[in-house]
């Protein structure tokens, strides 16, 4: 399969498994390829499902991403679906100071300033001296002089505002943390954020009670 200017089939394809849970993200070579072969299927940005003879028959018009074959021009799917894969290869999140900056945005949770990583530190929300525990819900990420000036109290304590409640991240936000600080962007198109960003994934993934 030929491209053009060879972009199109570089662009990054978030793929989900069978319930509709991110796993990886790849290159649209590579999910070509699992189209052709049937192994998977590609989503619109209505979230509807499409086999490759039906995705190639969408117009690819206005589509920035494209591939051209030489009988036709094909849209690059931003996410496809496996269709024979269940497992969610991420069952928890460590606890690690990677991860407390990338749920944070690399962000101190006091003055809102995103600094590089050498520029932040933890710190204790309830200092440790007043009972505080060393959990996800009691540590944010904290520049410097915000860390010095808080010292062993607590935010009422000291006259500051968390800018939101620390909690425990779901694997996700870690993937996509890691993925999209890498590339400099919160979420890189806004097809993936109903499985990527925490509220929407949490929003479409909840299980529904029946009626009785």
């Amino acid at each position: 399969m030929a491209n053009q200017g060879h972009s199109g089939l570089d662009a990054h394809v978030l793929v989900l498994n069978r319930q509709f849970h991110p796993i990886s993200i790849t290159r649209a070579r590579r999910a070509f390829h699992l189209l052709v072969t049937g192994a998977a299927a590609a989503l619109d940005e209505e979230l509807r499902v499409f086999d490759f003879s039906s995705w190639s028959a969408l117009s690819a018009e206005f589509h920035h991403d494209v591939v051209h074959t030489p009988s036709r021009v094909l849209r690059v799917p931003r996410i496809v679906m496996l269709q024979l894969y269940d497992r969610t290869p991420f069952h928890g999140i460590r606890f690690s100071r990677q991860n407390i900056f990338m749920r944070d945005g690399f962000t101190c949770q006091y003055c809102a300033k995103k600094l590089p990583r050498e520029r932040l530190n933890l710190d204790h929300v309830i200092p440790r001296s007043q009972g505080g525990k060393t959990t996800w819900e009691n540590v944010v990420c904290c520049c410097l002089p915000c860390n010095l000036a808080k010292a062993a109290r607590t935010p009422k304590q000291a006259g500051i505002q968390l800018l939101a409640a620390p909690y425990k991240p779901e694997w996700w936000t870690s993937f996509v943390g890691e993925f999209t600080h890498r590339q400099g962007k919160r979420i890189l198109y806004k097809e993936w954020a109903p499985f990527l960003d925490p509220a929407s994934a949490s929003y479409w993934n909840t299980e529904l009670e029946s009626e009785p």
